[in-house]
């Protein structure tokens, strides 16, 4: 058992410290267990010897991580590049010169006149235009630049496809924040020139076999705000392979380049009379059959929905409709019942 009297007590001088000297903890640490041994106890240096520590952030390479840095490049400034600013693409620009649209054959057609009244046709149009840019809306963040392009298409000939993308494009045209190009791509028998009343000239086949002509030189305007034309072009022996072809994503992406508020509607041939509707419908975001009510079989129908398979959205759109379940009829609150 360890005798307690030989430890010393706090406040007590140690011994050969002298009676007049009380011992602090650390020297009797010091004393008890010889730490003077072990180099002593490092003193700090004096203020003039001491370095000055800067903090600051910097970026290491990894093969330089271990490298040494002098106290000079330590207190050197460090240069921060300047965030570069992000440049939004310019809206590609089309022809200045505006032709006018023969609005008397318009009427004759039974087709929606800019600035007109209100009819039981425009009001079904403003229906069918609200459901397509509300889905290029939904779809431009999965499929970009495809998403503000809608192919209008019918299984045969002679069910309105043409009639309904002229009308559809005019009804586009009259939205306050959206303009629209009606691109005639049914190359074999082009007809909206024709419908429109515009002089023709190269078009979108054209930009296809010639990388030398670019698509935008190729537009016609007209004197409706925000109504385009693309024409049809010089038909060629290879129109689907031209369009099956890498250059069309890019001939097709010049049309809203920087235009993202802007719509592509292409007037394409028959899906079961043609071959250009399949190979156009793999870059459109939305695809719209237009079917006769009283002439469409099921049959081909579906046929022509396979064949525009490569289009992740397809809609039907009924035309020449005699007879409403719900006795719908768009346009009598105006007073028209046509």
């Amino acid at each position: 058992m360890t005798e307690q009297t030989k430890i010393p007590l706090p406040g007590t001088p140690l011994p050969g410290a002298g009676d007049k000297k009380t011992a602090s903890s650390v020297e009797r640490a010091l004393q008890g267990f010889d730490l003077s041994r072990m180099g002593g106890i490092a003193a700090p240096l004096p203020p003039e010897q001491q370095r000055r520590v800067v903090m600051r952030e910097v970026t290491i390479e990894p093969a330089a991580a271990h490298a040494p840095v002098s106290e000079e490049a330590a207190r050197a400034p460090v240069a921060v590049a300047p965030a570069q600013p992000v440049i939004a693409a310019r809206p590609v620009r089309f022809p200045e010169m505006r032709h006018p649209v023969d609005r008397a054959h318009l009427r004759e057609a039974g087709m929606i006149v800019p600035e007109g009244s209100v009819t039981a046709l425009l009001e079904e149009f403003r229906i069918v235009k609200r459901q397509l840019l509300l889905q290029a809306g939904q779809l431009r963040g999965s499929l970009g630049a495809a998403a503000q392009r809608v192919l209008v298409c019918s299984p045969l000939p002679g069910e309105g496809k043409t009639w309904t993308s002229t009308n559809l494009a005019l009804a586009i045209a009259a939205e306050k924040e959206s303009e629209v190009v009606l691109v005639d791509a049914d190359f074999a028998k082009p007809s909206i020139l024709s419908t429109l009343g515009l002089p023709g000239g190269t078009g979108l086949m054209d930009a296809l076999s010639d990388p030398a002509i670019d698509v935008a030189d190729c537009v016609v305007g007209t004197d409706i705000p925000g109504l385009w034309v693309l024409p049809a072009g010089n038909a060629t022996t290879s129109d689907t392979e031209y369009l099956a072809s890498s250059r069309t994503r890019a001939v097709l992406d010049r049309l809203t380049e920087g235009a993202p508020h802007r719509m592509v509607i292409f007037d394409s041939p028959p899906a079961l009379a043609a071959s250009p509707a399949a190979e156009l419908a793999k870059y459109v975001g939305q695809a719209l059959v237009v079917a006769r009510a009283d002439r469409t079989g099921q049959s081909a129908l579906e046929d022509a929905i396979a064949l525009l398979a490569g289009c992740p959205n397809i809609q039907l759109l009924l035309n020449a409709v005699q007879f409403s379940p719900s006795g719908r009829r768009f346009g009598s609150y105006y007073g028209y019942t046509e």
